[in-house]
């Protein structure tokens, strides 16, 4: 049993894919993209597949079909086979030509049958048969025109996507989030029948939405078969409503009882809520250069946990913006790159002092290797110094090729170094700094009567001033670590100062953010009037304050601050002394969390392994869009 387990649980599930891609055009959605990204690269795909040409499409409903010379498709899919999803197979089967489909599912088989609402009876009475899988391979033969055709369905449990050996994230899961005490009021209106839930303390499986629970229940089955391949019988525990449910449905997934009793090892699985401690998450005090970068750099087209490096610099256009989208972007991802993956794991457990000379250390070497005429300087590294290494492989295609894993790395600190973002993280981590100070020392709405200066229309904002999505992060730093509050006269009064000043601000904006559109439910800040605005602000408020009150049905943990010691995250629980953690968190997580994870387990409880799962990698602006602009309830299953 090894914590590398992540990685060779999502290649060995992997492996079975690309065993039936040969000469087949295939087609993915998003999150097998981002599993097959992180766990052996497309460019592993590609070779399996074979051929001169790419057949590799997106999953959806526009996708170019199969062509004449073309007879074999495979899918591959993190959802359910039902719905919206099985009219889209539909859709792109009729317009193909093939003779031989293999559809994919993330999704087991059990879980399947729970969506098509077999009881559990009788699902335990059909364990080992496949009628949900065998029905669909019917309609696949029937859709390819000819039911002597080919048809194969199955279960692959491609829920991972590593990060590193001993973390690694859900893209399928990406949106979930725990749930915040309003969400109590649209449960109890969707139950009118039955027992009303007085807090986020009294919620269980039999209180979600259908949807929701449907989700979990798919995220449950693919840590059952993480735990098969770990060999490991776990303990579940929970910190958070949501986590609960989850932990105990983990606990209850009848599928797994035959494993739990014949499998050697042992394990505490621990779910926690990452609503619990919101300052970790939004805060600028991980002093990670793998944090900044994701800050700075845009997001790589359809992933949720990578980033786009320009690569300009490497060829002979000019850097001009029109130029962008004519080359590829480089990524953070080298699966299949053993130096520049040993890099990149280097960065996640650095500071950004260290990782910056590491990053400089590579380069140096890679270049002096290739023997590229290397001017040495030691010093503090700059952007500058690291693009005149990086350029040193521009015109040598041999020593670019060696080494474009490295390059792509080189090239994503260099731009963050240089990036606006980058020198207002620093900005953040002092007002936070202070505000921390403030919130020892004086009351909340004294705190927010600070931040009430810093809230500018556009017309008066310089680059040092902060954005209205960057006010709603200082926003929610605030709340989180203050934790419960004391509502009075002067917390109402500060409070309203500053939902008008914002409500201002979101109808100066020139152009609403896609954050902004989602949180005022509207498109353009021209018709947005400040009644429709403030409407929009004073809910955001009321999540606010949800976020003050999320620790308060702990017993344990109910601060994450300690007054004169700067910060202090949520203290973890030791469960009990097996020698595999796994620790799960609900909502998202940063790299220096996940740094802290493995550096506090190491020191409490010397030879216990960690992994760190987790539904997404955050970034400080991915917070208000899951707080404000998502349905917490709903989950989109595909159907």
């Amino acid at each position: 049993m090894s914590a590398s387990g992540v990685l060779s649980f999502t290649q060995q599930g992997w492996e079975q894919v690309l065993a039936k891609v040969k000469r087949a055009v295939v087609y993915l959605d998003a999150a097998c993209a981002e599993s097959l990204h992180w766990g052996c690269g497309s460019t592993r795909l590609l070779e399996a597949v074979g051929g001169p040409d790419c057949h590799l499409r997106e999953f959806e409903p526009d996708a170019i079909g199969g062509g004449a010379k073309q007879p074999k498709a495979v899918f591959v899919l993190s959802c359910l086979l039902k719905g919206r999803t099985v009219e889209i197979l539909r859709d792109i089967i009729c317009r193909s030509h093939f003779q031989y489909c293999v559809v994919v599912t993330t999704v087991s088989h059990a879980v399947h049958l729970t969506a098509n609402h077999v009881p559990a009876a009788a699902a335990a009475e059909m364990e080992g048969q496949q009628l949900v899988f065998e029905q669909l391979e019917e309609k696949l033969c029937e859709w390819m025109g000819n039911m002597n055709y080919t048809a194969e369905v199955f279960h692959v449990p491609l829920l991972l996507a590593p990060v590193a050996p001993h973390f690694a994230l859900t893209p399928a899961f990406a949106s979930l989030f725990p749930l915040l005490p309003q969400d109590v009021h649209l449960l109890n209106s969707a139950r009118p029948d039955k027992r009303k839930l007085g807090s986020l303390g009294d919620v269980d499986s039999t209180a979600l939405t259908p949807e929701l629970l449907l989700q979990i229940r798919c995220l449950v089955s693919g840590l059952s078969s993480l735990c098969e391949h770990l060999g490991v019988r776990e303990e579940c525990f929970a910190v958070g409503s949501l986590s609960r449910v989850i932990a105990a449905d983990l606990a209850n997934y009848a599928p797994a009882k035959n494993r739990k009793k014949t499998a050697a090892g042992r394990a505490s699985v621990v779910f926690v809520d990452r609503t619990l401690d919101l300052t970790g998450a939004v805060g600028h005090h991980g002093d990670n250069l793998v944090e900044k970068i994701i800050s700075a750099l845009p997001q790589l087209p359809g992933h949720t946990n990578d980033v786009m490096v320009n690569m300009i610099a490497l060829t002979a256009l000019h850097a001009e913006e029109e130029n962008y989208n004519v080359v590829a972007p480089g990524c953070l991802s080298q699966s299949n790159d053993t130096t520049a993956k040993a890099l990149w794991e280097a960065l996640l457990n650095t500071k950004h002092k260290e990782a910056v000379m590491e990053v400089r250390r590579h380069l140096v070497e890679a270049a002096s290797r290739e023997n590229l005429p290397i001017k040495m300087s030691m010093g503090r590294v700059t952007p500058g110094q690291l693009m005149s290494y990086i350029q040193l492989f521009k015109n040598n295609l041999k020593a670019l090729m060696n080494h474009c894993g490295l390059l792509q790395l080189g090239l994503a600190t260099a731009q963050t170094l240089k990036h606006p973002q980058t020198a207002k993280w620093d900005n953040f981590l002092a007002f936070e700094r202070l505000l921390l100070q403030s919130i020892g020392e004086s009351a909340m709405s004294v705190v927010l009567n600070q931040l009430l200066p810093m809230i500018k229309p556009v017309t008066q904002r310089t680059n040092e001033d902060y954005s209205p999505e960057e006010l709603l992060i200082l926003l929610i730093y605030i709340y989180s670590v203050t934790g419960e509050l004391t509502v009075d006269k002067d917390l109402c009064e500060a409070e309203e100062k500053v939902k008008k000043a914002l409500a201002q601000v979101f109808c100066e904006e020139s152009e609403l953010s896609p954050l902004l559109q989602k949180i005022t439910d509207w498109d353009s800040s021209i018709n947005l009037t400040f009644h429709k605005s403030k409407i929009a602000v004073d809910e955001l408020f009321t999540s606010l304050r949800d976020i003050a009150g999320a620790r308060s049905l702990l017993k344990q943990f109910k601060s994450v601050y300690v007054p004169g010691n700067h910060t202090h995250q949520v203290s973890r629980p030791h469960p009990s002394d097996y020698p595999l953690l796994i620790l799960f968190v609900v909502g998202g997580v940063t790299v220096s969390e996940v740094k802290m994870i493995k550096d506090l387990v190491a020191s409490l409880k010397p030879g216990t392994q960690v992994i760190v799962l987790s539904t997404r990698l955050l970034k400080p602006l991915n917070i208000p869009e899951l707080l404000f602009a998502t349905d917490r309830l709903h989950a989109d299953l595909g159907f």
